[in-house]
């Protein structure tokens, strides 16, 4: 049972960012310090990457734990009050996650999720698999 007023809970979930998050801005900002230069928020691309790094025809997905459900991940948690709906919901984020990483892959494009967890616990990791993912893409690029 929610102990919080409809009008707070409202409040509350209005504080929920979809863009510019404390993940999102740090993997921003050690790719710009590695020299990478990249747009944001093309929503012209399925899914509306949170980075596009056109040069690389990469685009990366910080994705929340929670809400994009990292499996595995003590972030994915269940809330114990309207289970039916969470399910739904996280269902549907999952899907389309999956059809969107798809369509992306379709038209050239290589999706790279990062987790909010992974930037949290070991920053300098993510910058690394992402880094040689992009170096390898660009050698593959030229290779064409």
């Amino acid at each position: 049972m929610d102990t919080l007023t409809p009008e707070k809970r409202s409040w509350n979930m209005s504080r929920i960012r979809g863009k510019n998050t404390k993940p999102e801005l740090a993997v921003r900002s050690m790719l710009h310090r590695m020299g990478y230069r990249f747009k944001i928020a093309d929503k012209t691309l399925p899914g509306k990457p949170d980075i596009v790094l056109p040069r690389y025809r990469t685009v990366i997905f910080v994705h929340g734990c929670f809400w994009h459900r990292h499996p595995g991940c003590k972030y994915t948690y269940m809330p114990k009050s309207r289970i039916d709906f969470w399910s739904t919901k996280f269902e549907g984020n999952v899907m389309r996650d999956k059809n969107n990483l798809s369509l992306l892959e379709k038209a050239g494009w290589l999706p790279i999720v990062v987790w909010e967890c992974e930037v949290k616990h070991n920053a300098d990791a993510v910058l690394d698999r992402v880094s040689g993912i992009m170096q390898r893409r660009l050698k593959k690029l030229a290779d064409v």
